[in-house]
């Protein structure tokens, strides 16, 4: 298992149990009594580490290797995915995944930022980073839904849109101003949930919905905290410090009104049990499309536009 610096002693404790476990199996000794003294003591440490996370845990959370993906996600929320590839201008990006599906027999689209979960997966993948391509794919499957009537639901991941020289040529910064620009005026409901890092415009290019929702241990922030903590103190070894001052974190957010429930996630993390974990997420999204579902049209412009203009203040 990997371990983030916080929940060490968690793993250290979990592995202790079971070579315990595994001795008294192995020797037919009984160690019973032992096993059930650590394991009380788990409970107390992870109870204690777990309801005190500070925002730079978070973070490590959300960047966590082994946390669930959009993918992940697609396949215990949704039944019948058929993926759709390309932005017929230039290629397919795997960075952005998307396509049509069924929620409980509810025809959807699907769009998410996809990382990997190995080296040569995450090179695939640009490491979640999208190109042009990769937004003006999510543009074509997002016009579409609105063309047949289909409720769109997007999966935020990424650190930010890819900051290269190619992606620069062909027009990263057009493509998510012209996502922006077409999701607010998209006809039919767009829930938006933020499963891991939320960065930059790269995130907000898949986040402009009716509703927007946070896993408890992921992060929202035009920056990340390292490199604010380079513009801000000149030195990138203040991040956890700038996690804390930047309000990154869902409790923040919803504090502030930018987001609009936050997702309880499973102790210690999604990655812990991406099933139990889905099901959480399953209970909000339902939620959210039988309220949006209910509204006209014009009701889903009108309140996503109100949503947005309401966030920050006018001098």
């Amino acid at each position: 298992m990997v371990g983030l610096d916080f929940d060490k002693p968690i793993i250290e404790l979990q592995e202790k149990i079971k070579e315990l476990n595994d001795f008294s199996i192995k020797a037919d000794v009984d160690l019973s009594a032992e096993i059930e003294k650590l394991e009380n003591r788990l409970v107390k440490l992870q109870k204690e580490i777990y309801e005190n996370i500070k925002p730079w845990d978070r973070v490590q959370i959300a960047r966590h290797p082994n946390r669930p993906t959009t993918l992940d996600y697609i396949s215990y929320l949704f039944t019948d995915f058929f993926e759709v590839h390309g932005d017929r201008t230039f290629g397919d990006d795997e960075a952005i995944v998307g396509g049509i599906a069924k929620f409980r027999g509810l025809p959807i689209t699907i769009v998410g930022h996809q990382r990997g979960k190995d080296t040569k997966e995450n090179i695939r993948r640009n490491f979640g980073m999208p190109h042009p391509e990769g937004y003006r794919k999510a543009l074509r499957l997002m016009k579409q839904a609105d063309k047949f009537k289909r409720p769109i639901v997007c999966f935020i991941d990424t650190k930010g849109a890819y900051p290269g020289k190619a992606a620069e040529e062909r027009g990263q910064s057009e493509a998510i101003a012209r996502n922006l620009f077409e999701m607010a005026s998209l006809e039919v409901p767009v829930v938006c949930i933020v499963i891991g890092e939320g960065g930059s415009g790269g995130a907000l290019a898949l986040g402009v919905g009716n509703h927007i929702h946070m896993l408890e241990n992921s992060t929202f922030s035009v920056i990340s905290p390292e490199g604010a903590a380079s513009i801000l103190w000149k030195d990138a070894g203040q991040a956890k410090q700038a996690a804390e001052r930047m309000k990154i974190t869902a409790v923040d957010l919803k504090e502030l009104g930018i987001i609009d429930e936050i997702i309880t996630e499973v102790k210690g993390g999604a990655h812990h049990n991406v099933k139990e974990q889905a099901e959480e997420i399953e209970k909000v999204l339902l939620k959210s499309l039988k309220l949006l579902q209910s509204k006209t049209t014009e009701e889903l412009k009108e309140e996503r536009y109100a949503k947005f203009k309401s966030m920050g203040q006018y001098l």
